[in-house]
């Protein structure tokens, strides 16, 4: 086996990896639902090549997302659901489909991309689905799904809900910004930006309530298990509101934390060498003096901005 710039020598190298007899090991014992993971976290690597603008790791990180899609698409023939081309032909059909104004009749591409095609075409394809599903006979194997997935987000709601096609998978906050999106097609949104902040204030101040300790004077903390689920939960109220200021602000809630996080690195790096000048760690710093060259770093951050 050789490398090559044709898709197909990627799927014949699935195909052998998973040869019963002769493939890999690991390879071989996967399933959707070990692979699924990977998968998720491979589209991670790319946004992050993308973020850092790192060009040959884009190209690379490509490849191993490429790679999840061949997996996936070498399981399901196995199992005799569909293969790659079913899955190029798939998407190929639905470029196609969603965009009349380019691939479509003169009179479709003359009319340009009239208001509401796109949420036309979309529920056009999602009751062709649905009826596709109807239609088979054949129910998907145990290694497909797993527990808490999006049939089981479904059926606590009535999978007819507008909001049970929002995949469970997706990162929690990219997720509720869709459900918020999909609720907000329908009338279901603040009207301005306003109110959503006043819906942030009142839930940080419920936050703050059920986190603060019983007693004051008590430095022991209640970690009993009905105050911490009271608590989470008023977190998840924040978290969700903070998702719906990103909506309006029209903001990508993991981008904006995602840059965050790469800041707080480039700050606590600047910590560490400075401390490091000294021969000395954080670990024999103390918070004061971290926090005064964390303001070194803000500052000199801000001069060169």
């Amino acid at each position: 086996m050789t490398p090559s710039k044709d898709i197909a020598r990627l799927v014949d190298i699935l195909a052998a990896l998973r040869a019963p007899d002769t493939g890999c090991p690991w390879d071989i014992e996967q399933t959707f639902a070990t692979i699924a993971p990977y998968t998720i976290e491979e589209a991670y690597e790319v946004a992050d090549a993308i973020e850092r603008g790192d060009l040959p790791d884009l190209k690379d990180e490509l490849g191993d997302l490429l790679l999840q899609v061949v997996y996936h698409a070498r399981m399901a023939e196995e199992q005799n659901a569909f293969a790659f081309g079913d899955v190029v032909h798939a998407i190929t059909s639905k470029m196609i489909r969603r965009h009349p104004h380019v691939f479509g009749t003169g009179e479709e591409r003359a009319a340009g991309a009239a208001p509401g095609f796109w949420a036309r075409i979309k529920t056009e394809e999602k009751a062709a689905k649905d009826a596709e599903r109807a239609a088979s006979s054949t129910s998907p194997p145990p290694s497909w799904g797993r527990p808490g997935g999006a049939d089981a987000a479904a059926s606590a709601v009535g999978k007819n809900t507008i909001l049970a096609d929002i995949p469970v998978a997706l990162p929690a906050l990219t997720r509720a910004v869709k459900l918020q999106d999909k609720a907000a097609r329908v009338g279901f949104d603040w009207p301005s930006l306003a109110p959503v902040f006043d819906k942030m204030r009142e839930e940080l101040t419920e936050l703050e309530e059920v986190a603060a300790p019983a007693d004051p004077r008590s430095t022991a903390a209640d970690r009993s298990p009905a105050r911490m689920a009271k608590i989470e939960e008023e977190f998840g109220d924040l978290l969700f509101v903070m998702a719906n200021v990103a909506r309006h602000l029209q903001l990508d809630p993991e981008a904006a934390l995602r840059s965050a996080n790469q800041k707080f690195m480039r700050r606590f790096a600047h910590i560490e060498r400075r401390l490091a000048e000294q021969d000395r760690s954080p670990a024999s710093s103390n918070l004061a003096e971290m926090d005064a060259l964390w303001d070194e770093a803000k500052a000199i951050e801000r001069a060169s901005g």
